[in-house]
């Protein structure tokens, strides 16, 4: 099992991962924030093409997650899974996938060799979820676009082997630059993003023991930088910082596989 993230932040927002089982790979792409010629670019970078992709799972219905979604599942005969808060707050459009699939937030599903399980989130949008990634061997726990650490999110990423791990924004940074004040609380409230410290603080309770792949995501470009989203999760867990991995918006991550 393996992923990669084709980019991450608010002008997009796009994740692969692949699995394989008697000799048949299955890929699934989590969200599409991106139009289908980049989203295109974005995979051959990792040797992929879109007819490579068995599916589309997506979180919500913001347009840096959602953007591309319909448009490209529809070009490449992509069935799409979805909640129905979030099918029911995309943009109506001329675009329709071959088969749009409504998922309850609880309950898991299979894609292939990929077995799927969602969960809900806070975060100011219809019915937003986010998800883990598994194949009977490993898996990928995946956390963006939420405001607070559940018990139930902590549930759900406890004993992964890898986690995707939003940490949007460093508090100083958002405080003292020069978003309005209403978008400043909406970041920062209870239905918005987790900053450094807080994603540091929901990584200390997991259980790490199996923990092979760190990478931080949905870095904020204006309020923050690699370097301290980097350096607050070390701090939390002890390991160099350089081990961290960073989903940037431009270039992604390069492929992570689990063994």
């Amino acid at each position: 099992m393996r992923f990669a993230s084709l980019g991450s932040g608010s002008r997009g927002n796009a994740l692969v991962v692949e699995a394989e089982a008697r000799g048949t790979k299955t890929r699934v792409l989590l969200d599409c924030g991106f139009g289908p010629r980049e989203l295109s670019l974005r995979l051959a970078r990792l040797g992929l093409a879109p007819d490579d992709l068995d599916a589309l799972v997506v979180t919500h219905e913001h347009s840096d997650h959602s953007a591309g979604v319909m448009k490209f599942a529809q070009r490449h005969r992509l069935e799409v899974f979805l909640t129905h808060g979030t099918l029911a707050a995309m943009p109506a459009g001329r675009h329709e996938p071959p088969s749009l699939r409504v998922i309850d937030s609880h309950s898991a599903f299979a894609v292939g060799a990929l077995e799927i399980a969602p969960f809900p989130v806070p975060h100011d949008a219809r019915e937003p979820v986010q998800y883990v990634f598994g194949d009977g061997c490993h898996r990928l726990g995946v956390l963006t676009d939420t405001g607070a650490a559940t018990p139930h999110i902590l549930a759900m990423l406890d004993g992964c082997d890898a986690l995707v791990l939003e940490c949007n924004h460093d508090r100083d940074m958002l405080a003292g630059g020069a978003y309005p004040r209403h978008l400043k609380q909406r970041i920062a409230g209870r239905f918005g993003h987790l900053d450094n410290e807080a994603a540091a603080a929901l990584l200390a309770k997991l259980d790490r023991s199996r923990l092979q792949h760190l990478v931080a995501a949905h870095l904020s470009e204006q309020n923050n930088t690699p370097q301290l989203a980097r350096a607050a999760l070390a701090g939390a867990i002890g390991c160099a910082e350089e081990w961290i991995g960073i989903a940037g918006q431009d270039d992604g991550s390069s492929w992570r596989e689990l063994i």
